[in-house]
C-alpha cells in the first residue's frame, strides 16, 4: 500500500505564527501571509533546551530552601518554605490544599527535569527506543506545564482569605520568585525542545539541529 508525501518530501514548512503550510522552494523562507521566518526545525533545540533546563535546575535548589511566604496569626510571624508550608497545610486539616502544592511545587517539576533530561540524552545518542512512548512523553511534558503556576495561585488565595478575615498577614519570600524562575525556565525549555527529532535518524539529527532553514 502506497503511502502519501510527508510535508518534507513535498517542501512544504509549517509557519509556527499563523499555521500556514508554506512551500520552501522560494527565497527569502517567510510566510506568505504574517511574513514570519520559516523554520524546518527549531535552531540549536538540543543546545537552548539543556540551556534551559540546567537554569531551571540552578533556580530550583534556592526555590526549596529559601522560604516562600510569611505568615503572621494573631502576632506571631513565621517563614515557611514550599515543602514546611505543605506539613503546615496537612496538620492543619487542608489536605487538599497541601496535595496540589506538593504536586505543583515538588512533583511537576521533578517530573520534567527528569523526562526532559531522557528526552535530550536519547535523541542525542541517536536512540530509535520507544520513539512513539518517548513523543507522547513529550506531550505529556507541555500538558503539566500549564499547571506549574497553580501553587502560587495557592498561596495568593490563601493569603488573601487570610487578610479578608482579618485573622493575619501572608506576605510572599524570595522562594516564590524563584520558584516562577524554575516554572518559566521549565516551560521554555519544554518549548525548545523539537519532538520531530525523536524520530530523525543520527545523521540527519546532528545536521538540522545546528542548521538554520
Amino acid at each position: 500500500m502506497k503511502r502519501p508525501p510527508t510535508a518534507s518530501e513535498l517542501n512544504l514548512c509549517l509557519c509556527h505564527s499563523c499555521g500556514l503550510a508554506c512551500d520552501m522552494s522560494n527565497e527569502p523562507h517567510h510566510c506568505p501571509r504574517c511574513d514570519a521566518p520559516l523554520h524546518r526545525r527549531k535552531t540549536n533545540s538540543l543546545a537552548r533546551t539543556w540551556a534551559y533546563m540546567l537554569a531551571a535546575l540552578a533556580f530550583y535548589v534556592p526555590a526549596n530552601l529559601l522560604p516562600v511566604m510569611n505568615t503572621t496569626l494573631l502576632g506571631d510571624g513565621a517563614d515557611s518554605t514550599i515543602m514546611s508550608g505543605v506539613l503546615e497545610f496537612w496538620e492543619h486539616g487542608a489536605w487538599d490544599i497541601a496535595l496540589i502544592i506538593f504536586i505543583a511545587s515538588i512533583a511537576v517539576p521533578g517530573v520534567k527535569f527528569v523526562a526532559l533530561s531522557l528526552l535530550l540524552i536519547t535523541v542525542q545518542r541517536g536512540s530509535d527506543w520507544a520513539r512513539k512512548e518517548r513523543s507522547k512523553l513529550y506531550r505529556f511534558v507541555e500538558l503539566i506545564g500549564y499547571w506549574s503556576m497553580l501553587d502560587v495561585l495557592v498561596v495568593a488565595l490563601v493569603a488573601a482569605l487570610v487578610q479578608f478575615q482579618a485573622l493575619g498577614t501572608i506576605e510572599p519570600r524570595p522562594g516564590i520568585l524563584f520558584f516562577g524562575l524554575v516554572v518559566v525556565f521549565t516551560m521554555l525549555a519544554a518549548m525548545s525542545f523539537d519532538p520531530r527529532l525523536i524520530w530523525e535518524p543520527p545523521a540527519t539529527k546532528e545536521r538540522t539541529d545546528v542548521v538554520t532553514h
